[in-house]
């Protein structure tokens, strides 16, 4: 069906003006009077609606009234001219209704709570909130592949379906095709029947087999789907959600942290420039000072800390904490946000963790404490990279895996990179969802989700 974008009118009016245009789109508003009716139509490539002035005279009753109705998806042709109040506007000429919608159509008013939205996800790609949401998820993602291109990573695409538990937490959906009631007498039994033959899993992370590709590839990135099966239900987490993990071998802790410095601000700085119109709106929406920070964000040289150095910090800062503060336990989202928007009011690596407290595969330091992990926290959301050095020493990783009573006979693969030819080789993984949180404003990861998968909610 032939038709112009409204954003393309919006953006090169000069070169539509006074020409006979065909639009298509859904009405988001109208009013009527007896001589001339206004319709506010939108079709999703701008948060811009093109308002509709039709002239009784010239277009008839049996097009104008169908067409006077919100949610209705329209066809339109007229003439797109000049106006003092819109900028532009398009005089119709004619009127084909594609799609009607009855009175039902939930979307009736102009704004309604994020919550309710929640419950008619199929329906809320309608509103300008998250038609700016979606606009600007595509503008991240698309900034990110373009940091990685641009500086010679290859996009490899590690397997969704996998037999290791790349945390170890044993959080992980379960893949299998057998019968709820399958009659086994043991684990073995049941999983030598399933469909590959051993218990299989929703990948938490691509990271081993991005490991592996690295190894002969030399720096790569990930980006697709992760699952996690946790129950935290909070704004933060979901069950199905997107991760990035560059894996770049050569490369220590102190390296792999300018990386994920470069790149964080690179990506911002992208949105920034081509998401302009939906920033100014979550500015307005969603958090005030938004553009503000973001601003600040590129412009600022990141923190730096040690593990120890923040439990000291937090503990001599006078505030009351729920969770207490001890050298040995993971930091709490109120003791991330304290060191990001009260001490050093930026975003800040927080390295050198408690071995005890953090994955198998991390770099053991020489005091036999610690591993060369970080974290990058940042303000109003918390950790938003995991990062890391990895172990490159055989004999070592296989010690901590033991330790964790992991079965070294599921990970022989990936030892082998320890085997054959081990470089030093660092990583990290960014929550894309938190990443859009962040340069959004928006308070819960529900709200970045075309169909967000939670605990207790398909």
């Amino acid at each position: 069906m032939q038709h112009t974008d409204i954003k393309v009118l919006f953006k090169n009016g000069g070169e539509h003006v006074g020409k006979i245009v065909t639009v298509c789109g859904w009405v988001r508003t109208w009013r009527d009077s007896k001589s001339i009716a206004f319709i506010e139509l939108n079709d999703g490539t701008s948060l811009k609606n093109l308002q509709l002035v039709i002239e009784k005279e010239s277009v008839s009753d049996d097009e104008v009234k169908p067409a006077l109705v919100v949610g209705a998806a329209l066809k339109v042709v007229g003439k797109f001219i000049p106006s003092e109040r819109n900028g532009f506007e398009m005089s119709v000429q004619s009127i084909e209704v594609l799609g009607g919608c009855p009175n039902d159509y939930p979307l009736q008013k102009k704004h309604h709570t994020l919550e309710f939205l929640r419950t008619i996800p199929h329906l809320r790609p309608r509103t300008r909130y998250f038609e700016a949401v979606f606009a600007v998820r595509n503008a991240l993602a698309f900034a990110i592949h373009k940091y990685f291109n641009g500086n010679g990573y290859k996009y490899v695409h590690t397997p969704i379906i996998t037999g290791s538990d790349c945390e170890g937490a044993g959080e992980m959906f379960r893949v299998t095709t057998q019968n709820w009631d399958a009659k086994c007498k043991t684990e073995q039994e049941y999983f030598a029947g399933d469909f590959f033959g051993a218990k299989a899993g929703l990948t938490v992370s691509g990271q081993l087999e991005g490991e592996v590709a690295a190894m002969g590839l030399g720096k790569i990135y990930t980006f697709g789907p992760t699952f996690r099966a946790e129950h935290s239900n909070t704004t933060r987490h979901a069950a199905e959600f997107w991760q990035i993990e560059p894996e770049v071998c050569f490369c220590d802790l102190h390296d792999i942290i300018g990386i994920a410095e470069d790149f964080i601000k690179f990506i911002i700085k992208d949105v920034i420039e081509n998401c302009t119109e939906e920033l100014n709106f979550f500015e307005e929406r969603a958090e005030k000072g938004l553009i503000a920070k973001l601003q600040s964000v590129i412009a600022s040289d990141f923190g730096k800390i040690t593990c120890t150095e923040a439990v000291e910090v937090l503990k001599k800062s006078g505030k009351e904490f729920k969770y207490p503060v001890e050298w040995g336990c993971d930091l709490q989202t109120e003791h991330e946000r304290y060191l990001t928007e009260e001490y050093f009011k930026k975003p800040v690596f927080v390295t050198d963790y408690p071995a005890d407290i953090k994955a198998f595969y991390m770099k053991q330091n020489p005091d036999g404490k610690t591993v060369a992990a970080t974290d990058l926290l940042v303000p109003g959301i918390g950790e938003i990279i995991g990062c890391s050095e990895r172990e490159a020493d055989l004999e070592k990783l296989k010690a901590a895996m033991l330790k964790r009573n992991m079965p070294l006979e599921s990970y022989t693969e990936y030892l082998d990179t320890r085997k054959y030819g081990s470089v030093p080789h660092s990583g990290f993984g960014l929550g894309f969802e938190r990443m859009l949180m962040y340069v959004t404003g928006v308070q819960n990861i529900r709200d970045t989700l075309l169909y967000p998968r939670t605990v207790g909610s398909l």
